[in-house]
């Protein structure tokens, strides 16, 4: 079984960023690979700062049997809190299509998660030991449409529950919240790769 690797959250867009030439385009990649990013490492605050949401933004949240619609920031900010509270940010793609066309991304995802056992259960899935290390793997479709200045205006995310498996791992494969921030803070405060650069 594949692991999840916190760095894997940048495959797609930068495979995108290396062909994609259309400014527009390339801004709305650039924005959705930090956001994603941003949100793996704890650093959700800033998913709320300059240049990166609309004013007034909808996220729509389908999982499981249940949906979860979100209007405005104050609602949005509450959701990024209480997630990060949960300790059940360490997720991203084992492998994932990505698209971009002038209204937005789309993308298919196959989704490992890190969760101890009793995070599993809180979400109603079963899992042998509550203090155990698990890889959630589910399948999940994610629409994110962009304003005319190429702000973020909402999630669209919709889970194939039926696809979920979990794998019990080794304590020693699992990642931490903090472990996430290890890697990928150095990615989000370093020198930009030559292909987040536009062309001149």
């Amino acid at each position: 079984m594949e692991l999840f690797n916190p760095l894997d959250v940048c495959t797609s867009p930068d495979e995108l960023l290396k062909v994609v030439e259309n400014p527009r385009h390339r801004t709305m990649i650039k924005n959705y690979r930090r956001h994603a990013m941003l949100e793996i490492a704890g650093r959700w605050p800033e998913i709320l700062g300059p240049g990166m949401l609309v004013e007034h933004p909808v996220y729509r949240i389908y999982e499981s049997d249940r949906q979860l619609v979100l209007h405005g920031r104050a609602q949005v900010e509450g959701y990024y809190s209480g997630f990060a509270a949960s300790g059940a940010t360490v997720f991203g793609p084992l492998e994932e299509r990505m698209s971009v066309a002038d209204w937005g991304l789309a993308l298919e995802s196959y989704f490992g998660a890190h969760l101890r056992g009793h995070q599993l259960i809180a979400l109603g899935i079963e899992a042998d030991d509550p203090e155990g290390f698990y890889q959630l793997n589910r399948w999940v479709a994610s629409f994110w449409p962009y304003d005319e200045n190429c702000l973020l205006i909402g999630e669209n995310i919709y889970e194939n529950a039926g696809s979920r498996e979990v794998h019990r791992i080794d304590e020693a494969d699992f990642v931490t919240p903090e472990h996430a921030a290890a890697a990928l803070d150095p990615v989000l405060d370093g020198p930009e790769p030559s292909w987040l650069q536009d062309p001149r």
